[in-house]
Formats: C-alpha cells, structure tokens, sequence
C-alpha cells in the first residue's frame, strides 16, 4: 500500500497512514464510464495519458496494477475500498485495459469543483430542507413527530459538540472505545468529521428553530428527527481505525445502557460495515446487531458501496432482521433511482429499503479530519459539507424510525421495519436486489396504521470467528496486525461464551468487556512495547482548543493505521466528500483524491 498523509494539522505537524483494512461505506466513483471497446495492446509511441479511476472485481488490486502496467500507465494511488486504483494511461490503451478479465470499469478521473455559492438549503437537491420536504418529513412535522424524547445511539467516529448539535439535552455522550479514548482531551469529540456529520442528518438543530414550527423553517439546520437526542458511542479517531471487538463492545454498551436515565435508546445506528463472508447465521457482529433488535432497538445498518460488484451487502446488514439501507439518488425527470455505488447483494439478502445518499449536506466539523483536508472540495459554505454514501442514507433512516418511534412507542423493532418498508415508494426499474420495497418516505409510514409484525428468520448463533467478521479489514500498530481470535488487548476472545453473555444484555460490568478494562486510564504511553496488550494508544487534541496548541506524550502523534481494506465502502459507509460524493476514496484515510467527476457539478 501506499503511504498516504492523512491528519494535516494547524501547526503542519503530519501524521502517516497506511488504508488498507476497515470498509466505510464509504467511495462512488463517476457514473460516466469510459465507453471503449475490447482491442489489442496497442504498438508504437504511447498517446497522451489520460487520468482515470480502474476498478476490478474483489480481491484482484493486485491485478489490477499489473494490467495498468502493460498498458503503459502508471498507478497514482490505490484505492483499496473498491478495489481500484487510480492511473494515468494513454488514452490509446484505455480499449485494452477495459476488456482485461477481472476489469470492472475504468471511469475518468478529475477534480471537483464545488461552488459553495450554489448552494440553497431550499432547492439545493442534496440539502436536507430538501430531502425532508421530498420524503415528507417537513408533513411528519407538522403532523407532530420530530422524534421528541427518542435516544438514536450513533456508533462511529465520535461527535463533536458544535453548532447545530449543541443544544441542551441533544448530545449525551456514551461511551468512547476508541484508540484515543483516554485522552481527556479527544475523549467523545471527533477528530475524523464523519460521526459529526452523521450525527447532523440524524438529530440536527439550530439553536434558533422553534419546536412546533419546524415544518415552515426554511433557515434552520433542521435534521431528519430535531428533537431526537444521540447518544455519542465512540469507536473510532482521527484515521477511522477501529476493530470488529470494538464495535462488538459497543453495541453490547448500547444494549446494556438502553434503559440508562435520560438514554432511551430505541435507534441504533451503524454507517459502516465489514466484508465478512461467514454467515449471519454465525457472525458475532451479524449476532450482536440482531441481539440489539431482540433487545427492542431498531437497528439500521448500511448495506455498503460496491454497487453490484460485491457479491453480498456488508456486514452486519448481512442479518435479515435489522434494516439494511441502500442510497438513492434524484431520479430523472423526478422521483428516486438507486446511486451506483450502493452495494445490490444477492438473491438472499438485498437492501430493505433505500434512501437519500447522494450529495447531502450536513454538519461540517471544524478542525477535523475531513474538514481541513476536503473542504476545496467538500465543503457548502462555512458550517456545512457535503458527502454521498449508503452512510448518509441510513441516517436518514435513523431518522425516520426514531419520528415513528414516537409515534408509536410501543412498537416493536419488526414493527417498525414493517412499516418503513410497507409504506416506501416504489423505485421505477429498480430490481429489488438493488432497491428493495423501495424510497423510504416519512408522510406516508406515519399516517398509516401500526402493522402486526414478527420476523421468523432464523437467529444468529454468534459462535463463528471473529477473525472471518473482519474479513479483510485489519488495523496495524507500529505493524503488528491484529488478527485471530483475539480483541485489542491482544485478550482471547470466545464467541460462544460472548454469545451467552450477549443474549442476556449481560457482557458489560462496570468498564469492563470481555474480561478487560475499556476505560479510564488502563492504556499508557510505552514506547517500548509493540504488542496489542498495554499498547500505546494515546493521543492528544482537541476539547476547544486548537489542535496546534496540544501536544502528546511523545510530542507527535500517534496514529494507528490499517492492513486490510476499510470500513463500510464497505465500512465507514460515507461514499465521497466533494460535489457528489467526499471528494475522492474514503473518509478514512485514503486520500480522496480526485476521484473522478470533472464532468459534475453539484
């Protein structure tokens, strides 16, 4: 893999990231394919080189390079999300690379540009006044659902206290199971943007918008549920890395704390996903998802952005009886269709339902991640950004179910489910392996009745491997790799007996998870040490002070990095942060970098 610069801070001090490992659904690439057609390897003096985006079938990046290489092109970065990298190769040779097996697309590649001018929170299509009026959101309004009282607990890359996020009782900070948790300083906060941003499109409020009057605000920042409140459960820092038996303790803390005072946790939501390929039926991420439902938490999880390259959607979405969400896009002349990078699945598990995911504008987060290193192609404005991924979408479908969940309080998970699904439109020639029962829309799941539901899928077990549940996602400390069936601290993990504990709500005691413990000061500075038992995962930053005025333990900062491939793309499922999509591979760290759409403007 190669190195990329990731964390770009105020006083230039740089941190190295290696992306090879967690998928964030996380990259769509232009829908502009190249169009040639198959030919020889082309004889004599190379043309001109063109730049563009080549994407092969899973597993073959490899491949991908070499056939790159005989093309005469040189690659300019990989990006492993999608299996891709993207090349400059004469333009000659575009027919011959495209026709080579395991060669998915080849698509031109250039930069964005965002004219944050352009933007109007009331006809801009990706802007949420937009996408609440066009699902019905601003009728849900009205009508007196706005998710009051509702706890949706966001697993993800932390959230950051700012504008729009910072009213009284709106953020209840959770637990942080992150690698810079014990960092008084960075604990809860995000460094990365993309929680932040998630957290926006979920439960979003400007402090001047007035509750009962939300339907006719056409100047707030108004989220799909503003009187929701999130419950910040934090896995991830800077860079996005993050474990499988990190989110496992965190969806285990959810279950257990659901009923916490002033929690009410009846959404859970999960932007991201691995590309596990052991069966629900076994995955102990798959299981503690469905354990959640069971445990009476909605919980919506995005199916992933390999469009229909992926031979299944991404884990836990895997597990029939949670809410797996595709994205949508503005359909053509009006209505929705299914965005190209939203992972189909199979004949077996597809989406449930789809939902905006494309160029949608939430909270920007200042001083994170992908507000210093997007935000020429990113950012709307000041306060906001603008991204495309199945992310966004289950967010908005968070959002939904937590309107519903007031409305309805009693109602039970697969209620829930059923109502969402039973009243989505219809997608015109949208196969349900891609668009499922359809556009999820608010004005009609919450004037129809409460269905009588029950799912009857057969459950998880949740003794399969941990190791298969990363599938090819691993992180790296100073380039030891975690794997096997083992947790951060390098702790044995036992699936079966996790399992028991699990089914009870029972695997927490106290801060302790799996026999160690997941906070306060346990981690410490060694730099000495190179295992992942007592390995030094500090970090220093940001609590409303500028990142250039904090240092670390060791004066620099230390950021892990992954081996594998990413989170939710398959992982982080946020696709792009640019015009139509992040501005270039993954949030996470990869390096969205031009990734192809010179020819768009959003």
């Amino acid at each position: 893999m190669l190195p990329l610069s990731l964390l770009s801070w105020n006083d230039k001090k740089r941190s190295r990231v290696i992306l090879t490992g967690l998928l964030t659904a996380g990259v769509a690439i232009a829908s502009a394919t190249v169009s040639v057609a198959a030919a020889p390897l082309p004889t004599g003096p190379p043309s001109a080189p063109t730049p563009v985006i080549v994407r092969g079938s899973p597993g073959t990046l490899a491949t991908v390079d070499q056939d790159i290489a005989r093309a005469g092109g040189r690659v300019t970065e990989q990006i492993p999300l999608i299996t891709a990298s993207a090349a400059e190769v004469p333009a000659s040779a575009l027919g011959w690379l495209a026709a080579q097996p395991g060669i998915v697309e080849v698509t031109p590649d250039g930069p964005v540009q965002l004219m944050s001018d352009s933007y109007s929170p009331t006809t801009d299509p990706g802007s949420l006044s937009t996408i609440e009026r066009e699902l019905g959101v601003s009728q849900a309004w009205a009508d007196g659902y706005t998710g009051s009282g509702v706890g949706v607990a966001l697993i993800d890359t932390g959230v950051s206290p700012i504008e729009g996020l910072d009213g009284a009782g709106q953020l209840v900070n959770g637990a942080d199971l992150s690698f810079d948790g014990t960092s008084p300083s960075l604990r809860y906060l995000d460094e990365n943007g993309h929680g932040t941003f998630m957290a926006g499109i979920i439960a979003g409020r400007d402090p001047a918008a007035v509750s009962g009057h939300y339907a006719g605000d056409s100047t707030d920042f108004l989220g799909i549920a503003p009187d929701a409140h999130i419950i910040n459960v934090k896995v991830a820092g800077a860079n996005g890395a993050v474990d499988v038996s990190q989110v496992l303790a965190a969806i285990d803390w959810v279950v257990m704390h659901r009923d916490d005072e002033g929690f009410n946790i009846r959404v859970l939501n999960l932007s991201f996903g691995t590309d596990s390929s052991q069966s629900y039926l076994l995955d102990p991420l798959a299981y503690a998802a469905e354990v959640a439902w069971h445990q009476g938490i909605v919980v919506v999880a995005s199916v992933g952005n390999q469009g229909g390259s992926a031979p299944r959607v991404s884990d836990p979405a895997i597990d029939p009886y949670v809410i797996a969400v595709g994205a949508s896009q503005p359909g053509s002349p009006g209505g929705f269709s299914v965005a190209s990078f939203s992972s189909h699945g199979n004949a077996t598990r597809g989406p449930d339902l789809i939902a905006p995911g494309t160029s949608v504008v939430s909270l920007a987060d200042p001083g994170s991640v992908i507000a210093d290193q997007y935000s020429s192609t990113g950012a709307v404005g000041t306060r906001f950004f603008r991204g495309s991924g199945t992310s966004q979408a289950a967010a908005v479908v968070s959002g939904l179910a937590a309107l519903l969940v007031e409305e309805h309080p009693q109602a039970t998970p697969d209620q829930v489910k059923a109502l969402l699904t039973s009243t989505a439109a219809p997608v015109a020639g949208g196969a349900p392996a891609a668009s499922g029962r359809g556009e999820a829309m608010a004005s009609t799941a919450v004037q129809a009745p409460l269905p009588t539901a029950v799912q009857s899928f057969a459950d998880s077990t949740g003794t399969g491997s941990l190791e298969a549940a990363r599938g090819s996602l691993h992180v790296t400390l100073h380039g030891v790799v975690l794997r096997g069936e083992q947790d951060i601290f390098g702790d044995a993990v036992n699936t079966a007996a996790l399992a028991t504990v699990e089914s009870y709500a029972d695997s927490w005691w106290g801060g302790t998870w799996n026999g160690a413990t997941w906070s306060g000061s346990y981690w410490v500075w060694s730099p000495t040490v190179i295992d992942w038992a007592y390995a030094p995962w500090t970090s220093n930053s940001w609590a409303g002070v500028p990142w250039s005025a904090v240092t670390t333990p060791s004066g620099i900062w230390t950021g892990t990095s992954w081996s594998g491939t990413s989170w939710s793309g398959t992982s982080w499922s946020g696709t792009s942060w640019s015009g139509t999509s992040w501005s270039g591979t993954s949030w996470s760290g990869t390096s969205w970098s031009n990734d192809g759409w010179s020819s768009y403007r959003w």
